[in-house]
């Protein structure tokens, strides 16, 4: 039942598998590359070589991954950053919930398959009119920036010591505007704007007074307030 629900959600006007490809493609290169700033990012916060490798490949979701080394950084309690950069990726099961009906993949594949379920590749995947094109965006841009996000990371870790002071260079900015700018296309209804506003000045304004890492965790009690805000609106308009 819930197969056929998912297929009666995709359009059938397919797209040529190159376009499919190369759109794929486009957003893995782009965005893997930033995977070097990640490495210097994070050899500068004073993770080793393999500790960042690992991150990579293990984690394998950017904007975690910065939030970590950046509380890291900031000298936050390592279990603070932890947990910071655990509340970002949970957005990741999310994506899967509705991935997972579209891809419909083997159950022997779902496990590794899930390893992919990030912004880029829901994105990429989301977009797609078939389930042909969705298999095909989901599985390019995750090989493709799984790929290169490693590989750079290891360039970013190895030549940390040549760059030098990553705060001066900017490097530490990149991975969050990556991620900004894969986000606000996707913020389409007044409610996820105020949503994002909100996060953004409960996050920037925090950060002076609270330690590194818990801004990121009291910014995702946005989503609740709005939507609490919005349905008590909701229900005065019904008494009305």
């Amino acid at each position: 039942m819930a197969d056929q629900t998912a297929l009666a959600d995709i359009r059938t006007d397919g797209r040529p598998d190159a376009a499919v490809v190369r759109d794929a493609l486009g957003v893995g290169v782009a965005v893997g590359l930033s995977g070097f700033a990640f490495g210097v990012t994070s050899a500068g916060s004073g993770l080793t070589l393999w500790q960042t490798c690992a991150l990579s490949l293990l984690v394998f979701t950017g904007a975690s991954q910065f939030a970590l080394v950046g509380a890291l950084a900031a000298g936050g309690n390592p279990f603070t950053a932890a947990a910071g950069a655990f509340f970002l990726g949970v957005r990741n099961a999310f994506y899967g919930l509705r991935l997972s009906q579209l891809l419909a993949l083997p159950r022997a594949v779902r496990p590794f398959a899930a390893q992919w379920v990030i912004d880029e590749t829901a994105a990429v995947a989301l977009a797609q009119p078939t389930r042909r094109s969705v298999r095909i965006g989901f599985t390019v841009t995750g090989l493709s920036l799984y790929v290169l996000w490693n590989l750079t990371t290891l360039l970013g870790a190895l030549g940390a010591e040549a760059i030098g002071d990553t705060a001066a260079w900017g490097l530490d900015a990149a991975g969050p505007a990556v991620f900004l700018a894969l986000l606000a296309p996707m913020l389409t209804s007044a409610t996820e704007r105020v949503v994002a506003g909100l996060a953004v000045l409960l996050g920037l304004g925090l950060l002076p007074v609270l330690p590194a890492g818990l801004p990121v965790l009291v910014a995702a009690l946005a989503a609740p307030a709005v939507l609490w805000v919005r349905g008590r609106r909701a229900g005065r308009e019904e008494v009305r």
